[in-house]
């Protein structure tokens, strides 16, 4: 007797990007604004969920931009960028730093750390120097060396899944 494959009613082809893109949608991340200064003095920065944490010895972190971010080529030149952990009540910074063609620092509270722009406010703070950085397709992968943090444990973070921004809900 033979026996047909089993195909899964769930299963895709992973070469529909609109199906792939709803199943990487299906793990909540984290939001972030990333931020730099470039060598002519302005200020830019990007909204990215692709954080992930890479090593403690040494401190590192990755983000991955799109190619075509605004904001890459000034990331790439300055060699330094910090990230920024959006706290639950971020959600219009998230929103402008998404936003193309617009001061994405206007409506933004920020600070200095060695030329650095910073976000006040927000969960977590990770100033970082370029420690690598790898081609990912249609994104960057860049790699980052913590060189200073700053963090807030009392609040909550601003989330995303399935193409929406979330809250964490905790029962009390």
């Amino acid at each position: 007797m033979t026996t047909l494959p089993h195909r899964d009613p769930d299963e895709h082809d992973p070469n529909d990007a609109r199906r792939l893109r709803d199943a990487f949608g299906a793990f909540a991340t984290g939001v972030t604004v990333v931020t730099t200064r470039g060598p002519d003095g302005n200020r830019v920065g990007l909204t990215a969920n692709s954080l992930t944490s890479v090593s403690l010895d040494p401190p590192l972190l990755l983000f991955c931009p799109a190619r075509t971010a605004s904001a890459l080529p000034t990331v790439e030149a300055s060699q330094r960028f910090a990230i920024n952990v959006l706290a639950a009540d971020q959600q219009a910074v998230a929103d402008r730093f998404a936003r193309r063609d617009v001061d994405r620092f206007a409506e933004a509270t920020w600070e200095d750390w060695d030329g650095l722009p910073i976000l006040t406010g927000a969960l977590a703070n990770f100033a970082c120097t370029m420690f690598a950085d790898h081609d990912g397709g249609d994104h960057r992968v860049i790699i980052g060396r913590v060189e200073r943090l700053r963090m807030n444990a009392e609040r909550d973070p601003l989330l995303y899944f399935r193409g929406a921004y979330r809250r964490v809900h905790v029962p009390t």
